[in-house]
């Protein structure tokens, strides 16, 4: 068991497809609104360019959070995934740890090294490096979170007795690593807290989080001290027939799905509130902590459904 387990969290839409545009002020309501139904945490989506035919304006993942976490007490933030690579690492670990003052405590980042190589050469940064830059960009802000006194060379960074206060709230602030191939899930499992993964199906998820927990135990890490989340898309109406057409067709034109990973419109957990309790639970079963729930284009009744017939159900298995 961590922190993690049987709790439930559900994503922000702060990225729309054109030509609609979020809005910040919205976003923050938004993350209030969901603290007060109960949800554990709120989620944002993290790119600094997205798509071009179509293309998908999107608000700064960390922006959001810091409004969130202004206007709010209880609720936990995390990104889904931030995209690493792109980041100056002293910068974002200077950021980062202003946040988790600001919210005394509340961040839990998922982060991941992209995919997306327009936005790696818009930024600057060699794609083809963007796995051995993830890994210095975790190492530096670890060390400046937690070292008095920080010395090091890296690949782009010379850092010369930096001294970074205040430090986080927390003592860490968890990191989950998204990702779905094996040098990947064993990073989640050896450098990272665990694993955030994005519309797997329970068996796809149990089989990929297996191979993390042995990446552990072979590291001489405890597997139990894992974390791991799941963003899983929902819908809930009459039952799955009645929701399957429009939810697909939501899936088709506005999510990505990666070639040779798990990833899977068929993780779509969709039918009556008895059918999507039933679905979950299989995700549960298969060693999923944490549910972040992607509702149906974000309807306001499916928010609050979730939050009132599903997520008590769920905390009573």
């Amino acid at each position: 068991m961590t922190e993690l387990s049987n709790t439930f969290g559900v994503a922000a839409r702060n990225f729309k497809a054109y030509p609609e545009m979020p809005n910040a002020r919205e976003l923050v309501d938004y993350g209030v609104w969901v603290e007060e139904l109960g949800y554990d945490s709120v989620w944002v989506w993290d790119h600094m360019l997205l798509g071009v035919e179509p293309n998908f304006p999107i608000i700064d993942s960390l922006t959001v959070l810091t409004g969130i976490a202004a206007r709010t007490k209880r609720i936990k933030m995390g990104t889904g995934i931030l995209v690493l690579p792109l980041r100056n690492p002293v910068a974002l670990a200077k950021q980062l740890s202003s946040m988790d003052q600001l919210s005394e405590g509340r961040l839990v980042m998922g982060m991941a090294s992209g995919w997306y190589k327009r936005e790696f050469d818009a930024v600057g940064v060699p794609f083809e490096k963007r796995g051995k830059i993830m890994d210095e960009n975790l190492e530096i802000m670890r060390r400046l979170w937690t070292e008095e006194l920080v010395t090091g060379e890296y690949m782009n960074h010379n850092i010369s007795k930096a001294v970074m206060y205040p430090k986080p709230h927390q003592k860490e602030i968890p990191i989950l690593i998204g990702g779905y191939v094996d040098r990947v899930l064993k990073r989640a499992a050896t450098v990272g807290d665990g694993w955030l993964t994005y519309f797997y199906r329970a068996e796809d998820f149990k089989k990929s989080w297996d191979k993390i927990r042995n990446f552990a135990t072979e590291a001489g890490k405890d597997p139990d001290t894992l974390k791991n989340a799941s963003q899983l898309p929902i819908y809930i109406g009459k039952s799955k027939a009645a929701v399957q057409d429009d939810m697909m067709d939501w899936l088709n034109k506005e999510w990505d799905f990666p070639e040779h990973s798990d990833c899977t419109r068929d993780s779509a957990v969709m039918g009556s509130v008895d059918e999507c309790v039933e679905q979950l639970r299989a995700h549960i079963d298969a060693g999923v902590q944490k549910i972040i729930f992607v509702p149906y284009k974000y309807q306001k009744d499916q928010v609050e459904t979730i939050a009132k017939e599903i997520i008590p159900r769920l905390k009573a298995l």
